[in-house]
């Protein structure tokens, strides 16, 4: 009996296999055929899929979900642009300020160049202004040059007799009081002495 029932039912499984696969192949063709036309499948069932309440309900929180997502990753996105952009404003300031501190630098470099050639020219200045002295002291009478030079400020005198030929010293000397005189040969020999000993420390240190 239930021999003869299996029977029955396999022309009718057989019936229902080749109905279901005939649909199967309709349908691939059918998407095949709309995918060729230009179609977007998906978006077709979206379209029609929204006339199904259960359908349009699962694309309506998928758009959601979706749109939350992407508002998200926005406000991150803005939020990384913004951390950029304060970033690259510090390196500028820092930057900036950098300059400021060369710019300052250099004119710090200037000034103090400008300075030293101030002096240098003051220096060469009282260096022809202390030779003319010198001059005027060697074509000056001994006897009218010894007693300015007693009555002069004692470092001065030293200096000014240091200079001057030996054969005029040895004149003006001559015309000083002893005292004076002693007293002035021993000062003038100790500032030859030590400008002697600072000229060979130059020469050797260069």
């Amino acid at each position: 009996m239930e021999s003869h029932k299996e029977k029955k039912s396999r022309p009718v499984i057989k019936i229902f296999m080749i109905i279901a696969t005939t649909l199967i192949g309709l349908i691939a063709i059918g998407l095949l055929i709309l995918t060729v036309s230009g179609y977007n499948i998906f978006d077709v069932a979206k379209k029609y899929g929204q006339n199904v309440p259960v359908l349009s309900t699962l694309f309506e929180e998928d758009q959601t979900e979706m749109m939350q997502t992407m508002e998200n990753r926005l406000i991150e996105l803005e939020a990384e642009v913004n951390d950029r952009e304060a970033r690259i404003e510090q390196l500028q300031n820092q930057v900036e300020s950098k300059d400021n501190e060369l710019n300052k630098a250099n004119q710090e470099k200037t000034r103090l160049e400008n300075r030293v050639d101030e002096l240098v020219l003051m220096k060469e200045e009282n260096k022809r202004a202390f030779s003319d002295i010198i001059k005027t002291y060697e074509e000056m009478a001994a006897k009218k040059a010894a007693p300015i030079l007693s009555n002069m400020n004692e470092e001065e005198a030293v200096r000014i007799l240091a200079e001057v030929k030996p054969e005029v010293l040895a004149d003006i000397l001559a015309k000083m009081e002893p005292t004076k005189a002693a007293s002035f040969t021993s000062l003038v020999t100790a500032s030859v002495e030590n400008t002697s000993t600072t000229d060979d420390d130059e020469k050797a240190a260069e």
